[in-house]
């Protein structure tokens, strides 16, 4: 089988208005992909700039794959939340990228966006946080129910990524 190897990291966030920002992050793949080494998904530590918006996570990455073609090829979704100072959490953003498909190291940078909510639950958002979430975490990739949905932007999540190709051309498997 045709293999993938990503190898990087998610480096940090800019452009929230919220601070002491951490990361749930996923991967999503086909039927045909198969995970051979890594895990699917994970959290960041949470960090609190000091100078400048940019909170650094530096989480690192290392995911293996087999797959049998390119259909369901792999898309990482993320999830900013910030904390206050009573250790409440509450959504700063979502957003997905895919993966890139050709190999050698890329940068990539992530728009995130959050659900809006009715006036009301803007309010309570600012005076006592929480506020909307999504029910089914796949309308993040999936554009299926999305344009329903009223939304307002985040900040953007940037990540390293390197990709390792390997036998793709012995199994017919053209990028």
């Amino acid at each position: 089988m045709a293999e993938v190897h990503v190898i990087g990291q998610i480096m940090g966030a800019t452009g929230f208005s919220e601070s002491s920002l951490f990361c749930k992050w996923g991967i999503h793949t086909g039927a045909a992909w198969k995970l051979l080494s890594g895990v699917r998904e994970g959290q960041t530590q949470v960090d609190t700039p000091q100078i400048g918006d940019m909170a650094y996570w530096s989480h690192p990455i290392d995911l293996h794959f087999a797959t049998k073609g390119l259909q369901g090829w792999p898309r990482l979704h993320l999830q900013v939340w910030s904390q206050d100072s009573f250790g409440r959490c509450q959504l700063a953003g979502y957003g997905f990228c895919h993966v890139p498909s050709s190999p050698g190291t890329h940068r990539l940078d992530c728009p995130t966006w959050r659900p809006l909510g009715s006036w009301r639950e803007q309010l309570a958002r600012a005076f006592v946080g929480g506020g909307p979430q999504l029910l089914h975490g796949d309308a993040i990739y999936s554009g299926a129910d999305r344009y329903r949905l009223h939304t307002t932007s985040g900040g953007t999540v940037h990540l390293e990524l390197s990709l390792l190709l390997r036998h793709f051309d012995r199994y017919g498997v053209e990028c």
